[in-house]
């Protein structure tokens, strides 16, 4: 893409790398006129500005020279020490001068520029270079082999490399090696290139072309490899660059042929060794990357040859070509579009005749219409491969799964660039969370083993405050047997101190009331010890504890006492506490609730009705209505609520009672009865409202619940949802939203922490949301198993869904008694010696039994032998001597299948085939088949011969066929490849038998359910995944009727696994 551009024809020279901003500086060049044959020179210096859209570029500084020239060059000497603030300007003239200019000074136009110049040279001096080590030192080249060594601090003495090669020729371009600073290399036209050594100072080899049509018109050394250098061919016989090593100098290492015509000018790039350019006289201008002779890049030039071209030091993708157009080009490599640089040149066209009349004809011009030339052909396609100044050096980048990616390009040897780079790419696994790693291990590790009470100890043990430790308390009840009772001593209502208490409130009250005192003896009365002998206590504490604790409830310590023996469950101690209170009309409300001994005895001593403080609680027990207590009751009374719906609730009910509860509570303004909630939330079972609660808990940030974070979260819900699962008989309700994005938080941060495995197991499976299914997908591909692109059937083995009972086997259905007989004589049961053998069968796919004896048959008791045969049978079929039972020998019910119920024969018109005619002996003489005449006919049988009912099935619906063809096509590849007979003859069993599944579809009696696994089966199937086909079947299996898939599902089972076992 071309940036810039300088109507000048000249020879250039870019500024050095440490000179900023960027200069280009222009010398007229020798031998050269432009289209208005001028004969005066000049060298100027021109900023390259890239914010500047225009193609022009501004002119810093000019100096008017009597010099045209034939090199320029710009060396960095005296930028370092500032003697030079911008360095130093060599040029090589016609004469054989060189001249130093201070680019500075021309720059800030100073007339005095010029810093030192010679004229050693005999003839034009066309050869100059800078040592880049020792920026001091110049080497140039004239006519006559003529090579020498400037040091730019004095002009006056310069030295030779060594003797003058011979024969005497110009010298049309020298070198320095980028590597080894005394190494010097020279060419000249006639093809020979010449490496001197300054040390030495003396020649030490010579590179030439056999063909000896080779005429350089480049060199360049290596910027990496010290033994390596490029020569250019301007003879068009010989288009080519050759690229030589020093080591093997007989023949070049590699040849660059892309040229039609000669190059005139060769720059190699010190910023990436693998960028070559190259300009000649076919207007080309290419990019070569010289390890592998492939073009990389051509420039847009124009019609005219570049005789020069170079790379900017500092701009490592920037480059400028001088063509004899007289016009120099500043181009990138990085491509893009010149659409605004043709735009710019058409305005600026049109804009030089203004809408005048340049002619004077009277008439204006009209306006410039240019051709609109397609966008695709003004933009230009960048390098093949990204240069070596933009690749990255090292990386590193997180990746899914708590992955580090780092990568760091290996750099080659140096003596060999043509190898491709190394690129290496470490993982590595970041662990951040350790503690949460060990917790969730932890976790695991109690699903996995079922010790959850254990853990819950655990969890108690180590809780950082008192609400932690209740909340695994109640957690741990799940647990344990009676949970209720266990709930109520958690709450503070244990029956036997209440016990206690309510024996010393009847007993010891009394006398204290009569005293009329508070009690404070250190001794209770001799009257009062006697009924206490059985009570196990030493002294008065108890009792001075019982009378002072005020329940929360109430005020009243009785009313106290007998609201915890309400809450417990104790009818006799609260009617006794009602009547010694002369509270008769509680205590007949609570004797009825009681029973009838209770009501009896209370009955008697009921005088009058009154009204107390606890007569709704007491109806609410007698009538069991707890709603109206939980919708009205003071929320500081919470634990008394709680107890009661404990005590009272029935279990249908428990649940939704407890929830209202812990609605209430969470909407009370007080935080620390809203705290409470939880509980009730745990105790009902219900974990949507619990998580709902705990996510809005932490979202508002109260001080309770700060240390509630995610994964804590999880721990708690996890063994919320295996009690409720333990709690309703291995039936998983179907999970909420915002538990699922719990679930899905606490997945990714496992997920982060590298533990993909255990993080899969997580993921919840009976919820629809994109993110889960998203996680599972990335989990599912980051773990390297195969998803299939419907229901996915995710069955984690730590968090079952659902347990399942063992299935019963199916009853055989009785045979009706009665049934049609299209034979008279064939017999409807098996005689006592065909009785089938009792025991256990072989399965229909079990091998046959080996060395089964034959039993001995039962005979009738009151069975008599017939009389032996003394003479040949020679009766006809019809002969009505002949027994009917041994006619019909071949109507005996055939022999069952194993998976045939056994009981009555019975004779079914579409399986029974009609019979045709018995066999006979071929040895006796064909006979008259009917009877003699005149012979009786009554008990002669005869066989009737049915037509087979044909019976069209119904076609499979066309949305189950594909478990037809997959089934089939899957038994099909089994049988291709099993070779032992015993599996064949079971996979040609199970063909057979699948027709009971496809009965099953034509009628569509199946549930959607089976139909739906049947489904996944058969994709997974396809996909080979056989395993997952297993896991499937057991899943069907497990939550479906028995009954209803017992005539398939272990022929698929057999046929899944013999697939994975011959791996077709």
């Amino acid at each position: 893409m071309k940036l810039k551009e300088i109507n000048r024809t000249a020879m250039q020279a870019w500024s050095p790398a440490q000179q900023h901003p960027i200069y280009l500086a222009a010398g007229t060049s020798a031998q050269q006129l432009d289209a208005t044959f001028s004969t005066s020179a000049s060298l100027e210096i021109f900023e390259l500005d890239l914010a500047d859209p225009t193609l022009a570029m501004k002119s810093c500084g000019s100096f008017s020279s009597p010099h045209r020239y034939h090199k320029l060059v710009w060396g960095p000497h005296g930028i370092e020490d500032q003697s030079l603030p911008s360095g130093v300007l060599i040029a090589g003239g016609e004469n054989g001068n060189i001249i130093l200019y201070d680019a500075s000074k021309i720059i800030a136009g100073d007339s005095e520029v010029i810093i030192s110049q010679s004229e050693k040279h005999t003839g034009p001096v066309r050869a100059l270079d800078v040592n880049s080590s020792q920026t001091n030192l110049v080497a140039s080249g004239g006519n006559e082999s003529e090579i020498y060594i400037w040091d730019l601090n004095n002009l006056s003495s310069p030295m030779t490399p060594g003797p003058k090669t011979q024969p005497l020729e110009d010298i049309s371009c020298v070198a320095w090696n980028k590597q080894v600073q005394h190494i010097l290399a020279s060419a000249s036209p006639s093809g020979k290139a010449s490496v001197w050594d300054l040390r030495k100072n003396d020649l030490i080899i010579k590179v030439s072309d056999h063909s000896n049509r080779m005429h350089c018109s480049g060199l360049a050394w290596n910027p990496e490899v010290a033994t390596q250098l490029v020569l250019a061919s301007e003879d068009d016989r010989m288009p080519i660059i050759q690229m030589w090593d020093l080591r093997f100098a007989t023949s070049p290492l590699k040849v660059l042929e892309s040229h039609t015509r000669g190059v005139l000018a060769i720059a190699w790039s010190e910023a990436d060794p693998e960028l070559l350019l190259s300009c000649g006289k076919d207007n080309r201008i290419l990019c070569w990357n010289p390890n592998t002779a492939e073009v990389l890049y051509e420039l847009p030039t124009s019609t005219q040859w570049c005789f020069d071209i170079q790379w900017c030091p500092r701009n490592p993708a920037v480059l400028s070509a001088a063509a004899f157009d007289g016009h120099i080009s500043i181009y990138s490599i990085m491509g893009g579009s010149n659409d605004n640089a043709i735009t710019l040149q058409a305005e600026q066209l049109s804009s030089s005749f203004g809408n005048m009349d340049p002619f004077g004809t009277g008439k204006m011009l009209p306006p410039l219409q240019l051709p609109q030339t397609a966008p695709s052909q003004s933009t230009v396609t960048p390098l093949k491969k990204p240069p070596k100044w933009i690749r990255r050096p090292v990386g590193a980048s997180f990746a899914f799964g708590g992955k580090l990616v780092t990568l760091d390009n290996i750099k080659p040897a140096a003596q060999q660039p043509q190898q491709t780079a190394a690129h290496v790419v470490h993982i590595s696994q970041v662990v951040t969370e350790t503690d949460f790693l060990d917790r969730s291990n932890q976790l695991q590790a109690t699903l996995t083993a079922g010790k959850f009470l254990e853990y819950c100890e655990t969890k108690i043990e180590a809780a950082p405050s008192e609400f932690e430790k209740t909340v695994w308390s109640f957690l741990k009840v799940n647990f344990e047997e009676d949970a209720r009772g266990k709930y109520l001593d958690l709450l503070g209502y244990k029956k036997e101190e209440l016990a206690l208490k309510v024996f010393l409130c009847v007993h010891s009250v009394c006398s204290v009331e009569k005293k009329s005192t508070v009690v404070e003896e250190e001794e209770p009365p001799a009257a009062e010890t006697s009924d206490l002998d059985e009570i196990p206590f030493e002294d008065e504490e108890p009792l001075h504890f019982i009378l002072m604790t005020s329940c929360l409830l109430f005020l009243s310590d009785v009313d106290g006492l007998m609201t915890q023996a309400l809450l417990t469950g104790d009818y006799e101690a609260a009617v006794n506490l009602c009547l010694h209170d002369n509270r008769m009309a509680d205590g007949i409300i609570l004797a009825i609730a009681g029973g009838p001994e209770l009501l009896a005895k209370t009955q008697k001593k009921y005088f009058s009705k009154t009204q107390s403080k606890i007569s709704k609680l007491i109806s609410a027990v007698v009538m069991k209505d707890w709603s109206d207590i939980l919708e009205t009751c003071d929320l500081q009374n919470w634990k008394e609520a709680l107890a009661a719906v404990m005590t009272y609730a029935k279990p249908e009910e428990f649940s939704s009672l407890c929830g209202l509860l812990g609605s209430r509570l969470e909407a009370a303004e007080d935080t620390a009865l809203q705290a409470q909630a939880c509980l009730c939330y745990i105790c009902a079972g219900t974990v949507e409202q619990l998580v709902a609660y705990w996510a809005k808990a932490q979202d508002s940030s109260r001080p309770v619940f700060i240390e509630l974070d995610c994964d804590l979260l999880v721990e708690k819900v996890v063994v919320l949802q295996r009690a409720v699962l333990r709690a309703q008989g291995g039936v998983s309700p179907d999970m909420g939203a915002l538990l699922a994005e719990k679930m899905n938080q606490y997945t990714s941060l496992l997920a982060s922490q590298g533990s993909l495995q255990m993080a899969i197991s997580y993921l919840p499976t009976n919820t629809q949301q994109v993110a889960v299914d998203q996680l599972r997908d990335r989990l599912s591909r980051a773990l390297g198993q195969q998803q299939q692109s419907g229901v996915r059937q995710t069955l984690p083995a730590a968090v079952p869904v659902q347990t399942y009972t063992q299935p019963q086997p199916p009853q055989v259905p009785a045979q009706p008694a009665a049934h049609t007989q299209y034979y008279p004589q064939v017999r409807d049961t098996l005689t006592p010696g065909e009785e089938s053998t009792s025991g256990p069968q072989n399965g229909w796919n079990d091998p046959p039994a080996l060395n089964r004896a034959p039993k001995k048959k039962k005979m009738p008791e009151n069975f008599t032998p017939p009389a032996p045969i003394t003479a040949p049978i020679m009766a006809p079929l019809g002969d009505p001597q002949v027994p009917a039972a041994q006619t019909m020998q071949t109507l005996q019910p055939q022999q069952q299948g194993p998976d045939q119920p056994v009981g009555p024969a019975t004779f079914s018109p579409i399986q029974q085939q009609p019979l045709g005619p018995p066999g006979r002996n071929p040895s006796m003489p064909r006979g008259n088949m009917e009877g003699a005449p005149g012979a009786p006919i009554g008990d002669v049988i005869k066989v009737i011969s049915i037509p087979t009912e044909k019976i069209t099935k119904k076609p499979i619906p066309e949305e189950h066929m594909v478990l037809k063809t997959t089934f089939e096509g899957l038994i099909q590849k089994c049988l291709a490849a099993a070779s032992d007979p015993q599996t064949k003859r079971k996979l040609d069993d199970a063909h057979k038998r699948l027709e009971y599944l496809y009965d099953k579809l034509r009628e569509q009696t199946l549930s959607p359910a089976i139909v739906g696994g049947l489904h996944n089966m058969a994709r997974s199937i396809e996909c080979r995944c056989y395993s997952d086909g297993l896991n499937i079947h057991t899943h069907i299996v497990s939550s479906s009727n028995f009954s209803e898939t017992s005539a398939f599902m272990p022929i698929l089972k057999v046929v899944l696994t013999q697939a994975n076992k011959l791996g077709v």
